[in-house]
């Protein structure tokens, strides 16, 4: 990718991310959506998060090592099955196991443009960095993935953290449907509480994931600062998983 290049990529394009938020509000299982949304708005944050994972302790050696987290970590299954009792990554395998979710199945929806090799330029492997630690940000967080309200508090979570704008727009979107859709405020509290747990947690990109991933998992939340989520739970609870995963529930209702 050419500095050239670069420049246009990150002109914001608004009206094919709203087209794309619309979609996605209809139908909270079509992923392909939150990756038009990310190229569409995210693009000027990059370079920006890049620079300050530069900056930090372990950031130019993970720059310089450039390794491909979801094709050379997270995918291998030896790997996966190694991680002891109690640790992040632990938490990880159980997760992939409960919702059959899977990183190459990430990675796979997130290739627009169907490449049979990734873009070989620093940016384009920090967002593919920043996709490839999106689950792993569930795990710490606690922050459900097969559950509409859930994507939404972590999508406000990544705002905070990331300063996508993408992001921005697909928590604001699902925050404000929830309102008419489950008749009341709890949802919207849920994603809110996400932003703001986002911002008082430290950088998360500038961890060093295949260390984290042998931390226990309650030691990692607290060296990270990753509070409790409060108003999510209550919203679980109060709710239902119906109206939790409302974007879900219209998809069956057009079935």
């Amino acid at each position: 990718m050419y500095q050239t290049e670069a420049r246009e990529t990150y002109k914001r394009d608004w009206r094919t991310a709203l087209s794309a938020l619309r979609k996605l509000l209809k139908n909270g299982d079509d992923t392909s959506q939150v990756f038009i949304i990310m190229r569409a708005l995210n693009g000027a944050a990059t370079p920006k998060n890049y620079g300050r994972l530069l900056r930090t302790e372990a950031g130019a050696r993970l720059a310089y090592e450039r390794v491909e987290l979801a094709a050379e970590r997270f995918s291998d299954p030896a790997l996966v099955a190694s991680y002891a009792p109690g640790t992040v990554g632990a938490a990880y395998r159980d997760w992939l196991a409960e919702t059959g979710y899977s990183a190459e199945g990430l990675a796979e929806v997130s290739n627009l443009d169907k490449r049979e090799t990734p873009i070989p330029h620093p940016y384009a492997w920090f967002g593919r960095r920043t996709r490839d630690v999106h689950d792993v940000w569930h795990v710490i967080t606690g922050y459900k993935a097969d559950e509409t309200m859930g994507e939404a508090a972590l999508v406000a979570f990544s705002y905070a953290q990331t300063k996508g704008m993408g992001w921005a727009l697909i928590a604001v979107g699902a925050a404000l449907k929830s309102i008419r859709e489950t008749g009341g405020t709890l949802f919207a509290k849920a994603v809110l509480e996400g932003y703001r747990l986002g911002k008082r947690a430290n950088w998360l990109l500038g961890e060093d994931y295949e260390a984290l991933m042998h931390e226990p998992l309650d030691a990692a939340r607290r060296r990270l600062n990753i509070g409790e989520p409060v108003a999510y739970k209550r919203a679980q609870r109060e709710l239902g998983a119906e109206l939790a995963s409302y974007a879900s529930r219209q998809k069956a209702a057009l079935a």
